[in-house]
């Protein structure tokens, strides 16, 4: 049977467009390897979560021209704390025990990676959220 670490590894996402070289510092090196593939893995889990944000918040995201909307993402995703401990715990849950490790002595630089990655994957994916 598969341990836990090589179980999470074997359901990554391969980026090879996410170039990683004995001179990328060791944040790059963690996004590139770690954290893009979590978030194309949990993309869709990602697009539903904030749709569901919307709709909860009274879909007031629906009022705003595309520049509005794309501010609305960045907005709530950097300061809705609620949404932001929903993120990274997507995230953390797909760590294994050396990425845990790494994310503990470097949280928030992580954190920061994270956020930045979700606002970006959310805002070029800004046709889902369309009704």
């Amino acid at each position: 049977m598969l341990d836990r670490d090589q179980a999470i590894q074997s359901i990554r996402i391969k980026l090879p467009n996410a170039k990683v070289y004995d001179t990328t510092q060791d944040l790059e090196r963690f996004q590139n390897e770690s954290l893009r593939p979590i978030a194309k893995f949990q993309n869709m889990i990602l697009l539903e979560i904030f749709k569901n944000y919307i709709e909860r918040y009274k879909n007031v995201y629906h009022k705003y021209d595309l520049s509005g909307k794309t501010a609305y993402i960045e907005q709530a995703v950097k300061k809705d704390s609620k949404l932001k401990n929903l993120i990274r715990g997507l995230f953390l849950g797909h760590f294994t025990a050396d990425e845990y490790q790494f994310y503990s002595q470097n949280a928030s630089a992580v954190n920061k990676r994270i956020i930045n990655l979700v606002k970006e994957r959310l805002s070029s994916q800004i046709q889902y959220f369309e009704v």
